[in-house]
């Protein structure tokens, strides 16, 4: 169950640990952290996915140490038992990047959750929102890390020759195409070779919930021979929106193990 809808939330409230996970593209002059401050749902605690990301390195997102992963989700308050709602209200669906975090440092996957439609929806239903911070009590967080579940760019261009997963890109077709130069500064256009291109966003309605799972094997199978393929890695421009096409693809095929290219073209297109 990687989606959970408001409803569910509403009911659990009080018995899971909820986590806002907005960010924002640079262009958009949004700060996620101060919407947080402004509106929430109630007892959410914040996840900055810049600030929880590698430090002193120019790659952006990239997964952190275990170690540093730990006191992250200690100082969140959260235990290696705790259900968790992620949610977040950016068109870029990021609570999908936290959900993949949680689960490549070995939290129960059943107890991971993405809220279909995030804030927006929850708002729409004039459910309860506040500007109260949370109450954190500190844990100690252990975990382990599932290495399996990503790639290097070594892997990736092993796989060119060798073929043995197959790599799905969700940035835009114009994008994948190098029809249009990427939005960052020092990367050439194009894509990996051999890789094949799903927008992230047609998983996804005009209300940023995601589609059924009928509309999404549909649009899987543009790729897949086999719609229970589990090889599948997915890439993107900065590691974010790879994640939404992974939870997309979870909720057709149960069998499926999250599996991103971490740097992603922000790593792969360095000129």
């Amino acid at each position: 169950m990687s989606l959970v809808e408001t409803n569910w939330l509403e009911k659990n409230i009080k018995n899971v640990k909820i986590i806002d996970c907005s960010w924002h593209m640079p262009q958009t002059e949004r700060d996620g952290l101060e919407e947080y401050k402004n509106q929430h749902i109630p007892n959410a605690i914040f996840f900055d996915l810049d600030d929880n990301s590698k430090k002193n390195i120019e790659l952006p997102h990239m997964l952190v140490e275990i170690n540093s992963w730990e006191k992250i989700v200690s100082k969140m308050g959260i235990k290696e038992d705790d259900e968790i709602v992620i949610y977040d209200n950016s068109d870029v669906i990021s609570s999908c990047r936290c959900w993949f975090n949680f689960i490549y440092f070995g939290h129960n996957p059943k107890l991971v959750h993405v809220l279909n439609g995030g804030l927006k929806k929850w708002i729409k239903e004039k459910k309860k929102i506040t500007n109260d911070l949370t109450n954190i009590q500190i844990s100690e967080y252990q975990s382990f890390e599932k290495k399996e579940f990503v790639k290097n760019k070594e892997s990736i261009d092993k796989n060119i020759n060798e073929q043995k997963f197959i790599v799905i890109d969700a940035r835009s077709k114009e994008r994948f195409e190098g029809k249009v130069p990427e939005p960052r500064k020092g990367l050439r256009s194009g894509s990996i070779k051999n890789s094949f291109c799903i927008p992230f966003n047609l998983c996804l309605n005009k209300d940023k919930t995601f589609k059924n799972k009928e509309e999404l094997e549909s649009i899987f199978q543009s790729c897949l021979e086999n719609i229970n393929e589990k090889n599948i890695v997915f890439s993107c421009g900065s590691g974010v929106t790879a994640c939404v096409l992974a939870l997309a693809y979870s909720l057709i095929n149960d069998k499926y193990h999250p599996c991103i290219y971490d740097g992603s073209w922000a790593e792969y297109g360095i000129i």
